[in-house]
């Protein structure tokens, strides 16, 4: 990880592509949420990806943030029965979760890898 950040490709461009940070051509999962080892292309070790977790929070808030409101939105002009909220919200929140769950992940890993970020080690 000491390469210049000027050269590199943007964190977020390669996060919402799902590629490699360093090079942006590579496969950055090997399953749904499984990061490779190493990038096919540049072969940079990817292993300190395993367990990024963090977008979760994000998750959460952008999918409670659009979900919420429009359940609202829907409730205040139609007034449905409370069963027609949970067939048009519930099957939502699960897919708009999952459709995030990937772009974030490796958004968060291209960030990471942009920054230098490392375990945090106590002094002494």
């Amino acid at each position: 990880m000491t390469e210049p950040t000027e050269r590199l490709p943007s964190p977020f461009a390669t996060g919402l592509a799902c590629r490699c940070p360093r090079c942006g051509e590579g496969r950055l999962f090997a399953g749904f949420l499984k990061p490779v080892a190493r990038c096919e292309s540049c072969g940079l070790d990817l292993g300190y990806a395993a367990e990024t977790e963090g977008p979760a929070v994000f998750i959460i808030l952008i999918v409670g943030f659009v979900i919420v409101g429009a359940a609202a939105a829907v409730e205040a002009m139609f007034h449905p029965p409370p069963f027609v909220h949970l067939l048009l919200w519930l099957p939502g929140t699960v897919i708009l979760a999952l459709s995030l769950m990937r772009p974030l992940k490796a958004t968060m890993i291209a960030l990471q890898f942009h920054h230098r970020a490392e375990e945090g080690k106590l002094d002494g």
